[in-house]
């Protein structure tokens, strides 16, 4: 800790929201620190007219030499070496000096500042990484933006800029970086002592660094944190202001009810709050305590939230669809938001099936949701969770959205059955949705055709016509680019072994397996041989039953499963 006081002063930069700003300067003079104020040129007077009226009651704060400031140019540095030197000149006891901007607020008494520094004598904070070593420029321009030329304005002439840009690569031109340069960026709110500063302003070689950077595209995130590499003693790589931007290089907005976030993070300034934000500005910064704390700022949280922010506006929440982000194909945050599972032959097999596995597992168990007819929610209800309505025709308007809706609306699992004589649309988005449990017996929609009455020609039409469609499923299922879980049985092997089928579906589903010994009543397959043998005769061989022979034997029996 040094004895040495310590007198801040502040560099405040302005081009809107005057009457703000004007507070600001007023809390910092109060505070104890002197002020310069630098209005941007191209404001109009009659807005800072009032500003200087306002503030002329206060000796501390003074106005430096206007210049006209666009974004990404010198104009910036300029303006904050004039302002700098004007405080360094006119108060000789003035031993930091923070650059904010009118937006910037206080969060902290700039008594807190001032002990937070004297416990640091001699050092300087200041965003300062080699320019190789950045990962959160954007635009892509980390070393280029040193050895390129950038004559037009990125924001006003944005396709020239890039056109010039692109150019100069494909000549491979490159600028010549001032000897014993070497080039680092970071943010443009810094805190430096007076003897660093001093140093880069009455630095002998100051023309030609100003002329070199004049020509950098934005300079004020690389002219300091460039030159105080080289006057510096000490070097804090990171900065006292609270600011973060983001993926298009913009900074985040504090609000109101961001107040608890802001307090808890114990930083000294925040950047940029809200010019409606009428809490913040009354509760920041607080009194002043009898003895200062030095206490380290914690912007550890903020960070946190904010990169949560960030992966949630890049990713979106998973299986949510909406107008303003709808997931591109194969990028999305999760295709639906839950487990989820789909029967596909088994009420087919067990027609109490859903009713058993219903009290079995902890989810809702529909009918067939995809249904050519409409929705069979559970219970044929007209509405299912979320309020969705039982109609085909509104479900088929978006299906992968009734389907991811149906899934983020309740708590508890969705389990619905399916079959070929559904709408067989979203098989591929299924098929590669990591939460899709799918459990099929292939070739059990030719137990209704055993027992039907149809005619035989028409019956043999509808089996191919499901043949051919459960064909196509499974080549889906079987692809390299499956991601649901699958357990795929025959027709042939469910007959044989019930129990064992119905115990690994309960398994697979988190359940106990042990609740399958009181199987559901299975439909009479006697005569299965043979009908699947008049198929072949007609000319359609079936592919997907198993193994069933012509002279059926009697179907299996097992305790408390009686052969139908």
């Amino acid at each position: 800790m040094s004895d040495a006081p310590v007198r801040l002063g502040v560099v405040m930069l302005c081009h809107e929201e005057l009457p703000i700003a004007a507070r600001m300067a007023r809390v910092w003079a109060e505070g104890g620190a002197a002020v310069a104020v630098h209005v941007d040129a191209r404001t109009a007077e009659d807005a800072v007219r009032p500003m200087r009226a306002g503030l002329a009651d206060l000796p501390q704060v003074l106005f430096s030499p206007r210049h006209p400031c666009e974004w990404g140019t010198f104009s910036l540095v300029r303006a904050t070496q004039d302002a700098a030197a004007l405080l360094l000149g006119r108060f000789g006891d003035v031993t930091h000096v923070l650059v904010v901007s009118g937006a910037c607020l206080p969060l902290r008494p700039v008594a807190d500042l001032c002990a937070y520094l004297a416990s640091h004598p001699g050092r300087d904070f200041i965003e300062s990484v080699t320019a190789e070593d950045v990962g959160w420029t954007v635009g892509g321009l980390n070393e280029e933006r040193f050895t390129l030329h950038f004559p037009f304005s990125w924001r006003r002439r944005h396709k020239l800029f890039d056109r010039y840009v692109a150019l100069q690569r494909r000549l491979g031109y490159k600028r010549r970086i001032p000897r014993g340069l070497v080039p680092h960026l970071g943010s443009q709110w810094w805190c430096l002592t007076r003897a660093t500063l001093g140093a880069i302003l009455a630095d002998p070689r100051r023309a030609e660094f100003d002329r070199y950077f004049s020509r950098v595209w934005i300079p004020d995130e690389s002219y300091f944190q460039t030159l105080a590499r080289r006057h510096s003693r000490s070097i804090e790589s990171r900065s006292l202001t609270l600011a973060r931007f983001d993926d298009q290089g913009k900074p985040y907005i504090f609000y109101d009810d961001h107040l608890e976030l802001l307090q808890q993070s114990r930083c000294f300034v925040a950047r940029k709050i809200w010019r409606g934000a009428d809490r913040l500005y009354r509760h920041f910064p607080p009194a002043e305590a009898a003895a200062p704390p030095a206490a380290e700022p914690r912007p550890e949280r903020v960070e946190r939230i904010i990169a949560q922010a960030v992966a949630r506006r890049r990713l979106g929440r998973p299986g949510l669809y909406m107008q303003s982000r709808f997931p591109l194909k194969d990028r999305e945050n999760g295709k639906t938001a839950a487990p989820y599972a789909l029967f596909q032959g088994f009420t087919d097999l067990f027609p109490g099936f859903k009713s058993w596995l219903a009290g079995r597992i902890d989810a809702d168990v529909h009918g067939h949701v995809f249904a050519v007819q409409g929705v069979e929610f559970a219970g044929r209800k007209p509405l299912g969770p979320g309020a969705l309505p039982d109609s085909a025709g509104l479900r088929d308007l978006d299906q992968r959205g009734f389907l991811a809706n149906l899934i983020r609306s309740s708590q508890r699992m969705q389990a619905w059955q399916f079959s070929p004589r559904d709408g067989q649309e979203m098989n591929w988005f299924l098929a590669t949705d990591p939460n899709a449990r799918i459990f099929v017996v292939t070739g059990a929609w030719a137990v209704p055709l055993l027992h039907s009455d149809m005619p035989f020609d028409d019956i043999r039409r509808v089996a191919a016509i499901l043949q051919r469609t459960e064909l196509a499923q499974m080549e889906v299922l079987n692809s390299v680019w499956l991601k649901a879980r699958t357990q795929v049985w025959d027709l042939g092997d469910v007959c044989a072994r019930p129990a064992a089928v119905l115990g690994g579906l309960l398994q697979g589903l988190g359940g106990d397996a042990r609740a399958a010994a009181d199987l559901p009543r299975m439909c009479d397959i006697a005569g299965m041989g043979r009908f699947l043998q008049r198929l072949r005769n007609a000319g359609l061989h079936p592919r997907l039953m198993g193994d069933f022979p012509v002279a059926d034997p009697a179907p299996p029996t097992s305790q408390g499963n009686p052969a139908p």
